[in-house]
């Protein structure tokens, strides 16, 4: 946010259930927890909240944020050599009014060798991100190309989140 000079007078986490409902694609999967965090926070009227949520997507399997170090190695190995989406929900809330859009960026993995695997996992950069990976970090290293929004993968697309809060009036 501070990228795109935006400084939020508070920052509050949402508490809700981030279970994919059976059959969910994806794209549905991200809107639907981007509003029901908008939802979730406590505002007065006149605040704007904004939230999100993103997701690793290869086909219509939704990969969140692995869970221990064999599991990152699972989703990790799915990922090498293929390419994937990484889809954010984002919601802007303003008064009862909420605007959702989702973003999506399809990524590019290379055939990731095991020396690359075993270094990569060994930096613990997976913990807490979605799909296993963070590009901004050393997995920019295994990523020789990206279709859409970089920003989007680091984990919230920047232009279109500065439009949706334009529309506020911010």
């Amino acid at each position: 946010m501070a990228q795109i000079g935006i400084v939020p007078e508070e920052v509050r986490p949402a508490d809700i259930d981030e279970t994919p409902i059976p059959g969910e694609s994806p794209r549905v999967y991200v809107r639907r927890l981007a509003k029901e965090k908008a939802l979730a926070i406590k505002s007065d009227p006149f605040d704007v909240v904004l939230c999100a949520d993103t997701t690793v997507a290869v086909g219509t399997r939704i990969m969140e944020k692995p869970v221990d170090r064999a599991e990152a190695h699972k989703f990790l190995t799915l990922l090498s050599g293929r390419r994937h989406q990484v889809i954010t929900g984002v919601a802007v809330l303003k008064g009862t009014r909420v605007s959702i859009r989702d973003v999506v960026t399809r990524v590019r993995f290379k055939r990731i060798s095991d020396s690359e695997m075993t270094a990569y996992l060994d930096s613990e950069e997976w913990k807490g991100k979605a799909g296993g990976y963070a590009i901004q970090g050393r997995a920019a290293a295994l990523i020789p190309s990206i279709n859409g929004s970089y920003s989007n993968v680091v984990g919230l697309p920047l232009s279109e989140t500065a439009g949706m809060l334009a529309g506020t009036g911010i």
